[in-house]
């Protein structure tokens, strides 16, 4: 099992705290870094500082020399693919090969409509973001690219600098059946199930089966990951000083009753636990095939839980 750390770039996140977590992640021993894709908080005000993604990995690729890093995931309805293209291509070549461009097909309204963004219906953006897949493989591949999408248009245009991965991965976030898993299916190199239980990855796993079945796609070709909340201590009374950090950050998370609350978020599919039942958890979910992932670290500052994690953890479970 890969173990990364995945950041809500939006809730706090400014230029010294992002520094400091990617040299924790990188000398810390994780295997990989990932942060979201959002212009403000979706959990507190809107004042908070929210680095644009894009440019954050600029320093990502900068300041540090063996993690893999990328967004999860970068919205479909936030930039043009051709523009994502050469952004992606860029930051993969800075780093010397070692970005996953992770994409999605969006869903916050009151982002889009703070900042006029169009917001189409559901079917659209799942249109948008297959089309948008394949803009960014074709700019990415050899040769003009002129493609005549529906929403999409391209004539003879060159994206240089390529990529250095080649093919450089492609993550595709989600687990809607009917659409996001035949994406999935047809074009991803990586599969995040994203909030998921063991029970629900299964069936989403089954789904993702049939639509490679259909596609003709070989399953074993896709990786799977999964981003994964957690509370997670020494002991009992070092879970729950982890959550009261957490709430600390973002309150939103950790209203009411300790217990209650613990209950809930292992009932949404939350890592929970003292170090040894967290490494249980880990491992059933490697046994189900899954092969990365990426800690949601609500608590930013918090970095004595990475270095927990990093201690007791990781050479238990990692590669």
């Amino acid at each position: 099992m890969d173990l990364g750390v995945m950041i809500e770039g939006q809730e706090g996140l400014n230029w010294d705290r992002w520094r400091r977590i990617i040299r924790t992640t990188e000398d810390l021993g994780f295997e990989s870094l990932f942060r979201s894709d959002h212009f403000f908080s979706l959990s507190g005000p809107h004042d908070r500082d929210a680095l644009e993604t894009f440019i954050s990995f600029v320093l990502v690729a900068e300041e540090s020399s063996r993690i893999r890093f990328g967004p999860l995931v970068s919205s479909m309805t936030f930039r043009h693919p051709s523009l994502l293209a050469r952004m992606a291509a860029q930051i993969d070549l800075l780093s010397d090969g070692r970005f996953i461009l992770g994409m999605g097909a969006g869903w916050n309204v009151p982002e889009h409509e703070a900042f006029g963004l169009p917001f189409p219906p559901v079917r659209e953006r799942m249109d948008r973001l297959e089309e948008g897949i394949q803009v960014v493989r074709a700019l990415w591949g050899d040769g003009p690219v002129s493609f005549d999408g529906r929403y999409y248009q391209l004539k003879d245009a060159e994206c240089f600098p390529k990529p250095a991965q080649s093919p450089a991965p492609i993550l595709v976030g989600g687990s809607g059946e009917k659409r996001t898993l035949r994406i999935v299916a047809k074009y991803a190199d990586e599969w995040n199930a994203v909030g998921q239980t063991v029970e629900g990855y299964q069936h989403k796993n089954e789904v993702l089966l049939g639509h490679c079945d259909a596609v003709g796609r070989d399953a074993s070709t896709i990786r799977r990951s999964m981003m994964c909340g957690f509370v997670i201590g020494r002991d009992e009374d070092g879970v729950r000083a982890h959550l009261a950090r957490i709430g600390e950050a973002l309150p939103m998370l950790t209203r009411g009753n300790p217990d209650e609350v613990l209950e809930g978020v292992r009932n949404r599919g939350w890592l929970v636990g003292t170090t040894s039942e967290v490494v249980e958890q880990i491992k059933q979910r490697e046994e189900l095939g899954i092969q990365r992932i990426m800690l949601q670290h609500h608590a930013q500052a918090d970095f004595d839980t990475l270095e927990l994690i990093a201690k007791d953890v990781l050479p238990q479970v990692q590669r």
